[in-house]
């Protein structure tokens, strides 16, 4: 199942361009010079924005990954908005239909992750990714903007 309607596309790409635009003017506008203040502000940074725009936002982006990377060997989750199989590998054991290699990520978290904000090194370290599987990692495929 498609993580994103085809019907909704369009709402996606907004939401996502919506998203990135405000992240970024709240960024310039408010990152402090230090650099371990700048990353600390950074992998704190949430905007606040409606439910349904991060929800599409976060559907779009994970439709750009899918897109980008085709395969049923990782499954990467934003809960509660979006799940998709990426990466060629073996695929889902047929009794729980869960490829060997799983992401789970919060919504903020991948958002950061997808527009550039953030590194997957620096959130992994921050301990916000859970990773199973020999391919827990997406730094060569983020950001995707």
């Amino acid at each position: 199942m498609a993580v994103i309607r085809e019907q909704d596309l369009h709402k996606g790409h907004d939401a996502f361009a919506q998203w990135l635009q405000t992240s970024h003017r709240m960024i310039a506008d408010s990152i402090p010079t230090n650099t371990d203040a700048a990353r600390d502000f950074r992998l704190e940074f949430s905007p606040r924005l409606p439910r349904q725009l991060w929800a599409m936002a976060v559907r779009y982006s994970l439709h750009l990954l899918e897109k980008k990377a085709p395969g049923e060997g990782v499954e990467v989750r934003v809960a509660p908005w979006g799940a998709i199989k990426i990466l060629d590998g073996p695929a889902s054991d047929p009794h729980n239909l869960t490829p060997p290699d799983v992401i789970e990520l919060e919504p903020d978290v991948w958002m950061r992750l997808a527009a550039g904000i953030t590194s997957w090194q620096e959130e992994k370290d921050a301990g916000r990714i859970t990773a199973v599987g020999e391919r827990d990692d997406l730094s060569d495929l983020l950001p995707l903007v």
